[in-house]
């Protein structure tokens, strides 16, 4: 597996100041930009007004951030994970219509093995049954089947490419859901490289993509009882049903949100305008 991060929105940080100030200003975006370009807002106040912006969970201005990577060497089963993220995210993968596959390898083509099968003692059968299915593909091939039709026996473990665009409000929900323990392996290790290059470039958003139980996330677990217990996590980050306990001891049982009241929400709004009044 590959994960290389080829190009990164110019000083990503300027650009989320200059996105959040414009939604608390009465400035114009110009004379927000005036200020920036002149000094007149030091680096420091920059970063850390990003970085209360970010507590607040403001997620539209990270969408103005973006991210080129390229990705190889990863199955089709994390692919077709992968490709579920639809929104902020753009794909371009290697195509097994216009590709023929031929491997690196003489006697096989090049697939991904998990490690859980070398530790079953069962690399010979898998490794077996990669090899039945070169040689089928490749006479395939030489038959003269257009690729895009012997691709069909090809596995899920064969390898594939990707150039991706991701802008950073879909980053944090990939790393929400893929650096959580519960996620597969491949695409767990394929998140975490990319949040590690991030950090090397960009260390004030980097260490914001976490799996969602982490501090600058949701910060406890909303997985299923079973899984948070087996989550070696469960440790030093509490589950929603005992966040939900904590509430009920200190303020209630709470009501159903069918019970509110319009004026409850009304109360609710005038308080919410209250306590948001953005920093200088």
């Amino acid at each position: 597996m590959d994960v290389l991060l080829i190009d990164l929105a110019t000083d990503p940080l300027i650009k989320l100041y200059g996105a959040y100030r414009t939604c608390y200003t009465p400035k114009t975006p110009r004379e927000v930009w005036d200020d920036i370009a002149t000094g007149v807002v030091p680096r420091e106040k920059i970063v850390s007004f990003v970085e209360e912006r970010l507590k607040t969970g403001h997620v539209s201005p990270l969408e103005q951030v973006v991210f080129w990577f390229g990705i190889s060497g990863v199955s089709r089963s994390l692919s077709h994970q992968f490709v579920r993220h639809r929104v902020g995210i753009s794909f371009e993968q290697q195509s097994q219509r216009y590709v023929r596959f031929t491997g690196k390898n003489e006697e096989r083509l090049d697939y991904v093995m998990p490690d859980s099968w070398k530790d079953a003692g069962k690399t010979e059968e898998f490794e077996k049954l990669m090899g039945e299915i070169t040689r089928v593909y490749r006479e395939a091939v030489a038959a003269g089947i257009p690729a895009e039709d012997a691709r069909f026996v090809l596995p899920n473990a064969a390898p594939t490419n990707f150039q991706i665009m991701v802008n950073f409000a879909e980053l944090l929900h990939i790393g929400d859901l893929r650096l959580c323990t519960r996620a597969q392996w491949e695409i767990r290790q394929m998140v975490a490289k990319m949040r590690s290059a991030i950090v090397q470039k960009v260390p004030e958003l980097g260490r914001y993509m976490q799996p969602k139980c982490g501090e600058k996330r949701l910060g406890y677990c909303d997985e299923d009882e079973k899984a948070y217990r087996e989550c070696p996590l469960s440790a030093v980050r509490p589950h929603k049903l005992v966040v939900i306990e904590t509430f009920k001891q200190h303020r209630g049982s709470g009501v159903p949100m069918r019970d509110l009241a319009a004026e409850d929400f009304q109360a609710a709004e005038s308080f919410r305008e209250k306590s948001t009044t953005a920093p200088g």
